[in-house]
């Protein structure tokens, strides 16, 4: 059985910072994409960074310069470093993997994990 838990959500103020865990297990994810996605309350699931198959990175612009993503395929774990948070990076964070390539569209991914929940305060 495939499993994504995600750990190290929590409460931060405004200019603080917070590492997520992502842990994969159940399979091989040699093949397999795994991204982070973030969902604010009445806002759409984006697509925060993510980690290719193939070892290229991905940060969306408005985190690029303050997230850091990274991953131990060793430990089949992605990080997340998250620096300089902002009230409005407020949100559930998901860990998603995908067979293939990095793809914004959270309907093209095929495994989920249950999120953690990530508050900036100001």
């Amino acid at each position: 059985q495939v499993q994504l838990v995600e750990s190290g959500g929590g409460l931060v103020q405004a200019g603080g910072s917070l590492g997520l865990s992502c842990a994969a297990s159940g399979r091989t994810f040699d093949m397999y994409s795994i991204a982070w996605f973030r969902q604010a309350p009445g806002k759409e699931r984006e697509l925060v960074a993510g980690v290719s198959w193939n070892g290229q990175t991905y940060h969306g612009d408005s985190v690029k310069g303050r997230f850091t993503i990274s991953r131990d395929n060793a430990k089949n774990t992605e990080y997340l470093q998250m620096n300089s948070l902002k009230p409005e990076d407020t949100a559930v964070y998901y860990c998603a993997a995908r067979y293939g390539s990095l793809s914004s569209s959270p309907g093209r991914y095929d495994y989920w994990g249950q999120g953690t929940q990530v508050t900036v305060s100001s």
